[in-house]
């Protein structure tokens, strides 16, 4: 019976249930246009879901609060140091957890409450950074899932060349898979290493503001300036 039938294999797969096709078979040929790019396709969620998480955890207000060294400052001044004052802090924002790591060691020496800082510093820009690799990564390597769909549209156009002729539903198959392909890679990539390299500006800038607050509040501590967010200088030293 095999021999009397003259049947194309990879037109034959194309009608069997894929998933109990090989998949090199799948590869080379799919029910429709979109089945090769749904791969593709299914990798947009995820950018979209880390760029709206990112958008929200990186607001300036919830980094880096306005005023908040000042009030810090003014609570130090009146009270001083209190365990409920530095969990009211550590807990209202990352830069809090900085100012906070110094003034755990307010009575250290200015070198380790500087250290205390840059440790807490690190741990905090780590937590900034979430995601942000991945992000990059899928920016990265969108345009090559993007080749690999091109290169199997070429391979299906290739395919459908035979002795008697060329198939032309499957020659337009292979060359949408191609352009499809192509275009969903690039449609994923751009807006994701634009987010990407805008989120890296970000906390940067986060993260130099933040030392900076830190750096005037071991000078307070230490003495070394005096009543700067009331513009007021330091008394003269008499001749």
């Amino acid at each position: 019976l095999d021999r009397d039938l003259d049947v194309d294999p990879v037109l034959f797969a194309a009608h069997v249930d894929r998933r109990v096709v090989d998949r090199r078979l799948v590869l080379v040929q799919v029910r429709d246009e979109g089945d090769d790019a749904a791969f593709v396709v299914e990798l947009v969620v995820l950018p979209v879901a880390l760029i709206i998480e990112r958008l929200i955890s990186l607001r300036r207000q919830r980094i880096v609060p306005a005023g908040l060294l000042e009030n810090v400052v003014d609570v130090y001044r009146r009270q001083g140091v209190t365990p409920e004052m530095l969990d009211r802090l550590s807990g209202d924002s990352p830069l809090g957890q900085v100012l906070a790591a110094g003034l755990r060691n307010v009575k250290s020496s200015r070198y380790v409450m500087k250290e205390a800082i840059e440790e807490a510093g690190r741990a905090v820009t780590h937590d900034l950074e979430r995601f942000l690799t991945t992000l990059g990564t899928i920016a990265s390597i969108s345009p090559l899932m993007g080749l690999f769909g091109t290169v199997v549209g070429m391979i299906e156009i290739f395919g459908s060349q035979s002795p008697t002729g060329t198939n032309p539903q499957v020659l337009a198959h292979g060359i949408s898979v191609a352009l499809y392909n192509t275009g969903f890679g690039l449609v994923i990539a751009i807006p994701a290493m634009i987010f990407f390299r805008h989120f890296r500006g970000t906390v940067d800038s986060f993260v130099v503001e933040m030392e900076q607050q830190a750096a005037k509040l071991v000078d307070v501590v230490h003495g070394e300036r005096f009543d700067y967010s009331r513009g007021t200088q330091p008394p003269r030293a008499q001749p």
